[in-house]
């Protein structure tokens, strides 16, 4: 289905106790036998790493969601949104 699984990597930066984050969390475990190409990596912003995620992409409201080192979105998407994306990539 996919181009030799060239891999897609997402960087979920997320917060203590967010519902989007949840939310977001929920639909990558749901396209994951989609697209078994997803390296699928949690960091919370609170973190050092976080922090310099945050700082580096702008994120101003989370989830961020870093796919192959650009921010994809901020504070959720839509399943439809990240299928979308995840589906250009796979082709690409």
């Amino acid at each position: 289905m996919t181009n030799e699984n060239k891999q897609i990597d997402i960087i979920l930066v997320r917060t203590p106790r967010c519902d989007n984050c949840v939310k977001v969390k929920e639909i990558l475990k749901k396209l994951k036998p989609e697209f078994e190409e997803l390296n699928i990596q949690e960091i919370d912003a609170t973190t050092p790493e976080g922090q310099e995620l945050v700082v580096k992409y702008g994120i101003m409201a989370s989830p961020g969601i870093i796919i192959n080192n650009a921010l994809f979105s901020m504070g959720g998407t839509t399943e439809k949104e990240l299928r979308e994306k995840l589906r250009s990539l796979s082709l690409s």
